[in-house]
């Protein structure tokens, strides 16, 4: 069956620093015909940073949509055109300070495929050096540390409602997982 839907036309609905927003009329496997309201964005890249001894750094950070501080990995938006590492390398640095040796690709996801044309890669980033934030004029966060078997037990304890730094933790501890067995 073909589930594939064509946009036959669009409508500009806003554009904004962040989002742009538009709604598009497409055809559906049927021959019928929908709406598609849908948010375009460049694309982000998320960062779970790894000390040696087992340490995640994260930061707490007020997000103003939902109205609270939450727990996060490093992540920020991709410029147009930006290579997903190099922004990934630029966001670790930017918010926590640390550059790495080692910048691992974990996967990539969609966070609301339904409305949101946002791709996400994610980063495994290890051998970590510590060094200067540089916080966006706007940008105000605490950087911690967490051993990450702690942040597993956050995760699966419902106390981190941040569903990057949910998908990186799990992630990032079944491919150490791997890793340490493949070297047995």
């Amino acid at each position: 069956m073909d589930l594939e839907e064509k946009k036959i036309s669009r409508e500009e609905i806003f554009e904004g620093k962040v989002l742009h927003v538009v709604k598009d009329t497409v055809s559906l496997p049927d021959g019928g015909t929908a709406t598609r309201e849908i948010l375009l964005h460049h694309g982000a890249v998320c960062i779970i940073p790894i000390t040696d001894d087992g340490k995640v750094i994260l930061e707490r950070q007020f997000r103003y949509a939902v109205g609270d501080v939450l727990v996060e990995i490093p992540a920020g938006k991709l410029e147009p055109g930006e290579d997903p590492l190099e922004c990934a390398k630029r966001e670790l640095q930017e918010e926590t300070g640390y550059s790495a040796d080692e910048m691992i690709v974990i996967g990539d996801y969609y966070g609301s495929p339904a409305l949101l044309r946002e791709h996400i890669t994610m980063y495994l980033a290890r051998g970590l050096h510590k060094g200067k934030t540089h916080y966006d004029d706007d940008e105000f966060m605490e950087v911690f540390e967490m051993p990450l078997d702690d942040l597993i037990d956050d995760v699966m304890n419902n106390k981190i409602p941040d569903a990057k730094t949910q998908l990186c933790a799990l992630k990032a501890r079944e491919f150490l997982n791997r890793e340490k067995s493949e070297r047995r």
